[in-house]
């Protein structure tokens, strides 16, 4: 993986590197059924779901790649194991509309979700990588406002373009996956001219009052690892019940390999018990 995204001469190679690399390795769950409903949201089930609850998922692919369709069969596994349908909105990529942009759909995915019936107790805030940034962004706002969800996952969170993550350079040899080098580049891209510290983008820099249970999984080895530790010791200060898992020698984002990596299933797995426990009536 890790050389075909080095050859990426722009966002638009690396969404079709992305493209090229989900057909080949990730697989799908059985009976895996995908919906698009009111206002353009895809849904994603496999297996007997809880009615009335719901993940809000926002994929990786560092703002640039990357779409709800890409991400189904890791979506449709979370979602069987979990019993909860999965909503992954389609947000605008960089190449399509400058920051905020993405943020932008992802509030108004979750005022979608409102005005449909749901309540934020209801819904647990998911995310990998980029898409991780954006469900803490979101987050944010949502603390903000007095509609904190029932809880937030993150899988190897990127949630600082201010490129201040030492791990950045001390693991640009051992990430097996991102390449260090082209991380700058993907960062001009991404914020054409907007702050890098704004929390809207980088979500290290904001503010989560009343912050609910955070769990979040990343790497010992991937360059993302010090936007993870961060970002817990962050939400710490707020007061927040965050649970870190990490693996010493994961791939980024291990999770889409499912079937490929055992550390996939089994960190699937406490995500889905993780929500679970959140959305307490899925139990019942």
């Amino acid at each position: 993986m890790k050389p075909q995204l080095r050859k990426t001469g722009g966002p638009d190679d690396a969404r079709k590197s992305l493209d090229f690399i989900a057909g080949m390795v990730f697989r799908k769950p059985p009976f895996l059924r995908h919906y698009v409903r009111d206002g353009g949201i895809h849904w994603f089930a496999s297996g007997r779901c809880k009615t009335g609850k719901a993940i809000l998922f926002f994929h990786g692919g560092g703002y640039v790649a990357g779409s709800p369709q890409v991400y189904s069969a890791m979506l449709g596994r979370l979602s069987r194991l979990a019993k909860v349908e999965i909503c992954a909105p389609r947000y605008r990529l960089a190449q399509e509309a400058s920051a905020p942009a993405a943020f932008e759909d992802a509030l108004a995915a979750w005022d979608r979700l409102m005005a449909q019936g749901f309540y934020p107790r209801d819904i647990v805030l998911g995310g990998d990588s980029a898409g991780g940034g954006i469900a803490f962004a979101l987050l944010a706002e949502l603390c903000r406002r007095g509609q904190a969800p029932a809880a937030v996952f993150s899988m190897s969170p990127c949630v600082d373009f201010s490129q201040t993550g030492q791990s950045l350079e001390a693991n640009k040899d051992c990430d097996v996956v991102l390449p260090a080098e082209q991380f700058g580049a993907l960062a001009e891209a991404v914020l054409d001219g907007f702050d890098a510290a704004d929390p809207r983008i980088s979500p290290l820099f904001a503010e989560f009052p009343n912050c609910p249970p955070v769990l979040i999984h990343h790497s010992e080895t991937e360059i993302l690892r010090d936007d993870a530790l961060r970002m817990a010791d962050h939400l710490r200060s707020f007061g927040a019940e965050v649970t870190l898992q990490t693996l010493p020698d994961a791939p980024h984002v291990w999770h889409l390999m499912d079937g490929w990596v055992p550390e996939a299933r089994r960190s699937l797995r406490q995500i889905s018990q993780f929500s679970q426990d959140s959305l307490v009536d899925t139990n019942r």
